[in-house]
C-alpha cells in the first residue's frame, strides 16, 4: 500500500502541471537571488528580510558571504518553523528557503561582484527592487513563499494575536536601520525608498500576472460571435437575455473572460462582423474556475 502511494506521488510530481509549477517556483527564486547578488549586495541595500540581515552581516564579517549567512539564518528559521508549525504546514517553504540561499551562492561563485555595475545608485535601486519583486510575485502567485521572515509571520499568525503585516514592516524597518547604521544615512534613505517601493511593486506584479479581460458584448450577430469564442478562442461565454431601454428590442448579451491576446482577436473579429456592436472590456485581477486558476 505504501509502495503504491509513493509511486502515485512520484507520478503526480512528474506531471506537466507539477513540472511547470516547479519551474515557475525556481524561476521566481532565481530572479530574487539575482536581485540580491547583482544589485542589493554591492550597493549595501539591506531592504529588510533575511537577505537584508545577510548583507549587513557580510559587511561586518568580510570572511563570510551573503549566500552563506542566508543559509545559516534560513536554517534557524526552518528549525523554528518545524518546531512551532510542523513539517506539513511548512510545505514548500523549506525548499524555497534553501533554494534561495543556493541560488545566491551560485551567483556569487559564477560572477563575483566587486563593485556596482554603474555609478547611478537610483538606477541600481530600481533593479534591486524590480528583480526580487518579480521573483516574489511569481512565488506568491503559486501559493508558495520565499521563506525567511515569512516563516516568522506564519509562526506569529498561529501563536499570537499580533497584526502580522505591521510586525513584519517594523522588523524590516529595523533591518534597514541597522543597514543605515553600518553604511550611512544615504544608504538608509535609499533602503527606505526601496522598502516601500517593494510593497507596491509585488502587489502590482501579482495582479499583472493574473490579469484577464472581462468582455461584455451586445451584438446583432450573437451566433457568429459565440462560434468564434468557442471554436477559435477555445473559450466559453455566458448568454443573457435582455432588451434595449431605447429600442425595446430583445437582444442577447454575451459575457466572456479572455487573455489580453484573445481579447484583441475577439475585438478585431467583431469590428469586421458587426461594426455596430457594443463592447465593454474590464480588467479582472484574478479569475478562478475551469480554464483559469483552480480554487
Amino acid at each position: 500500500m505504501d509502495t503504491q502511494r509513493l509511486r502515485g506521488a512520484a507520478k503526480k510530481a512528474l506531471e506537466p502541471a507539477s513540472l511547470w509549477w516547479f519551474f515557475q517556483l525556481n524561476a521566481g527564486l532565481f530572479a530574487t537571488a539575482a536581485g540580491v547578488h547583482f544589485f542589493k549586495t554591492p550597493n549595501h541595500f539591506a531592504i529588510g528580510g533575511t537577505t537584508g540581515i545577510s548583507i549587513v552581516l557580510a559587511s561586518l564579517f568580510p570572511q563570510g558571504n551573503v549566500g552563506g549567512f542566508l543559509f545559516l539564518i534560513n536554517t534557524v528559521l526552518v528549525a523554528l518553523g518545524l518546531l512551532f508549525l510542523g513539517p506539513r504546514r511548512m510545505g514548500s517553504t523549506i525548499y524555497s528557503s534553501y533554494a534561495l540561499s543556493f541560488f545566491v551562492s551560485v551567483c556569487e561563485a559564477v560572477y563575483p561582484m566587486r563593485a556596482p555595475f554603474t555609478n547611478d545608485t537610483l538606477l541600481e535601486l530600481c533593479f534591486a527592487v524590480l528583480l526580487p519583486a518579480v521573483g516574489s510575485a511569481l512565488v506568491f502567485n503559486l501559493g508558495a513563499s520565499t521563506g525567511g521572515t515569512d516563516i516568522l509571520a506564519m509562526i506569529l499568525s498561529q501563536h499570537t494575536s499580533l497584526e502580522i503585516g505591521r510586525a513584519l514592516l517594523v522588523s524590516d524597518i529595523a533591518i534597514v536601520a541597522a543597514g543605515g547604521f553600518c553604511f550611512g544615512i544615504r544608504t538608509f534613505l535609499y533602503c527606505m525608498l526601496g522598502l516601500f517601493a517593494r510593497t507596491f511593486m509585488v502587489d502590482g506584479m501579482i495582479e499583472s500576472i493574473n490579469l484577464r479581460k472581462q468582455v461584455t458584448i451586445v451584438t446583432a450577430k450573437p451566433e457568429e460571435v459565440k462560434r468564434f469564442i468557442l471554436e477559435q478562442l477555445d473559450r466559453s461565454a455566458t448568454v443573457h437575455n435582455a432588451y434595449g431601454a431605447f429600442t425595446h428590442r430583445e437582444v442577447e448579451v454575451l459575457t466572456t473572460v479572455l487573455t489580453r491576446r484573445q481579447t484583441v482577436l475577439l475585438r478585431n473579429f467583431i469590428r469586421k462582423t458587426d461594426p455596430g456592436a457594443f463592447i465593454t472590456i474590464v480588467n479582472s485581477s484574478e479569475v478562478i474556475g475551469k480554464g483559469f486558476r483552480s480554487v
